[in-house]
């Protein structure tokens, strides 16, 4: 059973009432799909985990071990089969940036604002100012195809965070772009959402981008995905990728991922 915890419109801002519930909690949750003439896949098992209000928390894990599934269980895209999962209003941002060619970068940011309602004008009024912290000034009129790989992620993420959900589900968001491209947004992001605090599960295949960005690191098994390990993070920021502590955490979570 999915329970959205926070009764206002999806287009809402800031906590809710009862600010000390967590922002997402799962207990138990299993997620099988059916297969014909062959037995059901189970990609989730047994996960419990529970996420505060405004803390960033890395789901890590090998190839199928149902992370994206774990997203859309936490977006309401799907339902788990067993267990009670209830959570916060929660917005996806897919692995490919999916913005429509025939828009610009604007259109293309405000368009959760204009599903929700808002004119044309006044989407595009909010997503210009929000373009031009994301460091995208000057290029509010530019298409998808004249954006480079980074630019077109800084327009996905603006689109995501118009939607107005206290919950961002981020699922390897930077996966497709080169390792410096990379390493530039990470950073990009960890001041984007020190400026714009959200509570935020992001999925990713980087170790090290996972203990950059978040305040957990939780591994996931080999499918079916079970919660095998947790690491807080309890390094300050900006982080040093070389510091030692930081180091020394990447390797014990290569090593529970082994």
């Amino acid at each position: 059973m999915v329970t959205q915890l926070d009764p206002r419109a999806s287009g809402a801002l800031g906590p809710p009432p009862d600010a000390d519930r967590p922002a997402v909690t799962l207990r138990g949750v299993t997620r099988r799909f059916p297969r014909a003439r062959a037995a059901p896949v189970t990609a989730l098992e047994d996960v419990s985990l529970t996420i505060g209000r405004r803390e960033i928390v890395a789901i890590v894990g090998p190839s199928g071990a149902g992370k994206t599934t774990l997203l859309e269980l936490v977006c309401g895209l799907q339902q788990p089969d067993l267990g009670e999962l209830a959570a916060d209003p929660a917005a996806l941002m897919p692995q490919r940036d999916l913005l429509l060619p025939w828009l610009d970068a604007l259109d293309n940011a405000g368009l959760a604002v204009r599903l929700a309602g808002a004119t044309r004008p006044a989407a595009r009024r909010e997503a210009a100012a929000l373009l031009d912290v994301l460091g995208l000034a000057g290029f509010e009129h530019a298409r998808p195809d004249q954006l480079s790989g980074g630019m077109r992620q800084r327009v996905a993420f603006a689109r995501t965070l118009l939607s107005g959900r206290p919950v961002l589900c981020l699922d390897e968001p930077f996966g497709a772009l080169d390792a410096i491209t990379r390493i530039e947004l990470q950073s990009w992001l960890a001041d984007a959402l020190t400026r714009e605090p959200r509570t935020v599960l992001l999925v990713t295949h980087d170790v090290e981008e996972a203990i950059v960005l978040a305040d957990r690191v939780l591994v996931l098994s080999r499918r079916p995905g079970r919660v095998v390990a947790e690491f807080p993070v309890d390094l300050t920021r900006p982080r040093s990728r070389t510091g030692p502590a930081l180091v020394g955490l990447r390797v014990a979570v290569l090593e529970a991922l082994r």
